[in-house]
């Protein structure tokens, strides 16, 4: 748990077009500053200085990866019904860092069980985990400060523990009517209306932003010492890092 200083700023991350879309807040209160930032470095070294970042981006890498990806992956998705399909598995650290989708590939094959090749949407993000694992693995003290959330399951803890009814998306385009859920449960979780309702900088899309301020929603929960990994307790990578989504 983190100090309860009120003053402090915590970030909710999300990868965007534009790099990253930071949600910083401060534990309680209207305080909301959006931001699209190039690298997730720049998020750790804003001038928010954020205490606690909730990212939506995998960390902990497995050696291998087993059915479904990581334990993680295995534990949230059947919590989520139809929105399931937005969590891909992780496949092992070696495919995360092949050079191309080909090499990616074939390393999933040779480092899963049963064999699994790469998710095309997953090797999209390939570059946005290595930058973070990059990070972690280059300084410890980070781990106690950068956490793993997903939007989907920050929606399903928000929304009273069930799964959304309403995809964010239909067909690659923003869907209006899911978006206008998500807003409400935001709201509910006492966001500030104006930050909801604002249009996205540029580099980033409604969509973005809203799972941005959903992670930092879990950044709350985070600091107040409530939120849950999945699974509990986590298990860790080869390199210390724990492999959990915190809700």
């Amino acid at each position: 748990m983190i100090s309860s200083v009120s003053y402090e700023w915590l970030a909710g991350v999300d990868g965007c077009p534009g790099g990253w879309i930071a949600a910083f807040v401060r534990p309680a209160g209207d305080d909301v500053r959006i931001a699209v930032l190039p690298r997730f470095a720049d998020v750790l070294a804003a001038p928010e200085r954020p205490a606690l970042v909730a990212v939506d981006m995998p960390i902990g890498l497995p050696d291998r990866a087993g059915a479904g990806g990581r334990a993680a992956e295995n534990a949230v998705r059947p919590l989520l019904g139809a929105r399931q399909s937005s969590v891909f598995s992780v496949p092992s650290r070696a495919a995360i860092h092949a050079g191309d989708y080909a090499a990616a590939c074939a390393t999933a094959l040779a480092t899963s069980e049963p064999p699994r090749k790469v998710s095309k949407q997953l090797f999209n993000i390939a570059p946005k985990i290595r930058e973070i694992d990059a990070l972690l693995r280059g300084d410890a003290a980070l781990a106690d400060r950068v956490f793993e959330v997903h939007p989907e399951l920050a929606f399903w803890r928000l929304n009273g523990e069930r799964a959304l009814d309403e995809p964010k998306k239909v067909k690659s385009r923003c869907y209006e009517p899911g978006l206008a859920l998500r807003r409400g449960i935001l709201t509910a979780a006492g966001l500030p209306a104006a930050a909801i309702a604002a249009p996205p900088p540029k580099g980033a899309g409604p969509d973005d932003l809203l799972d941005a301020l959903a992670c930092a929603a879990v950044a709350r929960r985070l600091h107040a010492g409530i939120a849950r990994p999945f699974p509990d307790p986590p298990p860790r990578d080869g390199h210390g890092l724990p492999m959990a989504i915190w809700a």
